[in-house]
């Protein structure tokens, strides 16, 4: 059975919780437009990755849904073809395990941070800090995120635990290609300053360390783009993940043009 037939262009997989009044793909697809450049829609709930019909072609992945079904075909996808972000990245920023292991690795500061099955190994690293931060490995959105002062309050295993680091605020920088294109601030009075959760927004200038740290981190998982988030310590900037299919909210950085620029320089350097 042969896949159907298409000819060379961007080919776009929407994010699936885009709304009509927050439509990340819809902004970078009219940006696409504005540069002359051709673009078509893939609905990956009916690719069949075992004759897709697609082959060196670049596919853009706004976003997937976390389940087996999409990611699996994206992976597919990406065997014959050049995928935004790759399969392995965006699994690497959507386990905060994976992102905590390698930014250890490199060398860029992040919070101390323990993953364990064990109750007891649990315990002993709270009674180190005195307050730690629980997160789920495959949260997003700051949804499951929680401050606990013992080890009374730990639930089900595992436990993926990191020193509490005190802040009113955090930062989103978007980076693209290894470097900050723009940023934002986010202030709230929770434990997780997402726009998701309640927090407010504004554009944030990018200073220098900024720059070297989101970088880095972006380059460390993979990421052709991604959303670096960072607080501010005493000892200066550091990470707490990286968003491999990130929203640009508030920022007043033209993120949609830089995308789509992004996109058809990839595109084009594939036909060369």
């Amino acid at each position: 059975m042969t896949g159907p037939v298409y000819t060379r262009m961007i080919y776009i997989i929407p994010k699936p919780t885009d709304t009509p009044d927050d439509n990340s793909t819809g902004m970078v697809m009219k940006a696409i437009e504005r540069a002359g450049k051709d673009y078509q829609i893939l609905d990956i709930e009916r690719i069949d990755p075992f004759s897709s019909g697609l082959e060196n072609e670049l596919v853009w992945a706004c976003g997937i849904r976390q389940d087996e079904h999409q990611f699996e075909v994206l992976n597919a996808l990406s065997l014959s073809n050049r995928v935004v972000n790759t399969p392995a990245s965006i699994f690497t920023c959507a386990s905060k395990v994976m992102t905590s292991v390698l930014l250890f690795r490199e060398g860029i500061p992040t919070p101390d941070t323990s993953f364990s099955a064990s109750r007891s190994e649990a315990s002993r690293f709270i009674e180190k800090y005195g307050k730690v931060v629980s997160k789920p490995v495959y949260g997003f959105d700051g949804n499951g995120i929680y401050l606990l002062r013992s080890p009374e309050e730990l639930g089900p295993p595992p436990y993926y635990l990191q020193e509490f680091v005190p802040n009113d605020r955090d930062y989103r920088v978007f980076v693209i290609d290894g470097e900050a294109v723009g940023a934002i601030e986010r202030v709230s009075d929770t434990l997780a300053h997402n726009i998701h959760q309640g927090g407010t927004g504004r554009p944030r200038e990018i200073d220098p360390e900024m720059q070297e740290i989101a970088g880095a981190a972006a380059r460390a998982v993979g990421v052709d783009y991604g959303g670096v988030d960072l607080l501010d310590s005493p000892e200066g900037y550091c990470v707490l993940e990286v968003n491999g299919t990130p929203n640009w909210h508030c920022m007043a950085a033209p993120i949609p043009e830089l995308l789509a620029g992004y996109l058809i320089r990839v595109e084009r350097e594939m036909r060369k």
